[in-house]
């Protein structure tokens, strides 16, 4: 009799709890929506792995996803809050209890999407992970929209006759200029550092570049506009902001994360790329991400061939597992072994990104396989390292440098055998002093400032191959 009694009352006690608040399989410990134009990610985060099925539905567009073996708790249900209005892809999400061991979770969406359902593994801080990516069906071309914005910005202009022009009082040009002077020990003039830049939109605009180098700014002029009449030549820098979404990156001792700084430089860098130009050749900013989202390491490699990219700048904020190391760092790809035992270790470091970002491996396209997989070309590696060389000749003049020459090791993200491509460590995020630097505007406007110098005098120096890519 004081058995059954004990047994009632425990009963008591479970029927108290409610339904939703037992756990008799997997507990939810974390759900987050990371919105892109590129894709929508939803993760939902566990003390073990789950099992799934799902349906795509149609008609209104709908994810309906069955999830085994938990019941309905508070921290599933704030999937419903997390959606937030401008989501490019998620119109809202619903979860219910669809039978006592199964919640039915439906993502309603705003378009046509191809969804990726995988599980990730234990790794760094997180447990297990349900992830579901939500891919539009209709993809924008991003070479495209680049044009399109390089159209808009030279109608806002005069034309891009009076943008050639006005190169030779450019301030950029000025300061490029005297570098070269420096440098070289060579009288150069604003139009002489700039003409080597040069970009031309056809064989025939080439020679008729030349034939106007001689015959005055009005026959230059004349010579730009014909060459952009029809089709553009942009000058694309992809700008590779690091980590992203699932990945936060390094964190600061005070918590800023690295993630958060790199993009906000990369944004400050746009700006300055898209405001200017190489004798009247229109420069155009791609960013590998804009937001706060995941890329995979060899993804951001085949977004910036996509655009024909003419050089990839990607950008981090270092970190080492002691507080002292300081200053900022350029690195190239290593056709052989690491140039240094720091440099091999912050490759491996970098290389883990996917894995902490979360990447479907068995969707993974076997193009971007192929791009880490390729050997960069030796021509490849000897550009980059003109180009990272220059930068740190611009990054000295605003803040310390950790090492004075150009790093190189085995960087997953540096392997565009067609694209000069460096990776740039603003600071160290680690260091407490550099930390607060990162997190000054008035730092990263100056590093911005430097990058920028950097590009220019590199082509001044380095003409981009001539490409024609249509405007039309």
């Amino acid at each position: 009799m004081k058995r059954r009694t004990l047994l009632v009352r425990s009963g008591g006690i479970v029927l108290s709890l409610g339904l939703p608040e037992l756990c008799f399989g997997a507990t939810i410990l974390n759900v987050r929506i990371w919105p892109a134009p590129e894709y929508s990610r939803v993760t939902i985060e566990s003390d073990t792995g789950l099992q799934v099925k799902h349906l795509l539905v149609g008609n209104p567009p709908r994810l309906a996803v069955d999830i085994e073996g938990i019941v309905l708790n508070p921290a599933l249900r704030e999937l419903v809050a997390k959606v937030k209005a401008d989501d490019p892809n998620i119109a809202g999400i619903r979860v219910g209890q669809f039978t006592p061991t199964t919640v039915r979770l439906v993502i309603d969406l705003k378009k046509p999407i191809r969804p990726q359902v995988f599980t990730l593994t234990p790794v760094a801080n997180y447990q297990h992970r349900l992830v579901f990516d939500l891919y539009p069906e209709q993809e924008t071309d991003p070479l495209d929209s680049l044009i399109a914005q390089s159209q808009q910005s030279t109608a806002s202009t005069a034309n891009a006759a009076s943008a050639a022009s006005r190169a030779s009082s450019d301030p950029l040009a000025e300061l490029i200029a005297q570098r070269i002077e420096k440098s070289d020990g060579s009288k150069a003039s604003p139009g002489k550092a700039t003409a080597s830049a040069a970009s031309t939109a056809s064989p025939a605009a080439s020679g008729a570049a030349a034939t106007a180098g001689s015959a005055g700014p009005a026959a230059s002029a004349s010579a730009a506009s014909a060459a952009l009449s029809g089709s553009e030549r942009l000058i694309v820098i992809a700008l590779d902001p690091g980590h992203g979404g699932e990945d936060p990156g390094a964190t600061g001792p005070a918590g800023t994360r690295e993630k958060d700084v790199v993009l906000k430089l990369a944004h400050m860098l746009r700006e300055r790329v898209n405001d200017s130009s190489i004798r009247g050749t229109s420069m155009r900013a791609y960013l590998t991400r804009d937001a706060d989202f995941f890329v995979p390491l060899g993804v951001r490699v085949q977004k910036a061939r996509r655009v024909q990219a003419d050089l990839f700048v990607s950008l981090h904020a270092d970190a080492f597992y002691t507080p002292d190391p300081q200053g900022a760092s350029v690195f190239a790809l290593s056709e052989g072994g690491a140039s240094s035992s720091a440099a091999r270790w912050m490759a491996a470091k970098e290389n883990k990104a996917d894995l902490i970002g979360g990447l479907n491996v068995k969707a993974h396209d076997a193009t971007v396989q192929r791009t880490l997989l390729d050997m960069s070309t030796t021509a490849q590696i000897n550009d980059s390292l003109k180009l990272g060389s220059t930068l740190l000749g611009e990054i000295r003049q605003v803040g310390k440098l950790h090492k004075g020459r150009v790093e190189q090791a085995a960087f997953a993200v540096l392997k565009a055998p067609d694209i000069p491509s460096v990776l740039v460590e603003a600071a160290f995020i680690s260091n407490p002093s550099e930390e607060e630097k990162l997190n000054n505007d008035e730092y990263l406007n100056q590093l911005a400032d430097a990058i920028m110098r950097g590009i220019a005098l590199y082509f001044a120096r380095n003409p981009p191959l001539t490409r024609v890519r249509s405007t039309s």
